[in-house]
Formats: structure tokens, C-alpha cells, sequence
């Protein structure tokens, strides 16, 4: 690493979106990302999909038990 970089040319907010997503990376272990790709597979759905279904169904459980 330098001791000093150089920033005279720089440009402020080159790269700022103000309506970019920024998406989270979801971690799964490998055990339960076999299985379920595998149901997803048989599904013919995307992972991601079958995912957010999921979790979809059990937060509906969850604001029903409150």
C-alpha cells in the first residue's frame, strides 16, 4: 500500500445510483443448499424462487400467530 494516493482528478459520485438495490448475499450450508436445489430442480423452479416462497409461507405463519 502507498503512503499517499493521488485523488486530484478524481470525481465525486462517479459511480453513485441513487436508485440502485443493493442485495444482500444469503448464506446457506451446503446440506440444506443440496436438498433444497434438489426440490427445486424437481420443481423447475429457481433456487432463489423456491427460497423466497418459503420464507414467504412461514412469515405468513408467524404475523398469523401473532
Amino acid at each position: 500500500m502507498k503512503d499517499q494516493y493521488d485523488f486530484s482528478k478524481g470525481q465525486r459520485g462517479k459511480f453513485y445510483r441513487p436508485d440502485a438495490v443493493f442485495r444482500l448475499p444469503v448464506y446457506l450450508d451446503e446440506k440444506v443448499q443440496d436438498y433444497l436445489a434438489a426440490k427445486a430442480d424437481a420443481k423447475g423452479v429457481e433456487l432463489a424462487e423456491l427460497v423466497n416462497e418459503m420464507l414467504r409461507k412461514d412469515i405468513e405463519l408467524i404475523e398469523m400467530t401473532r
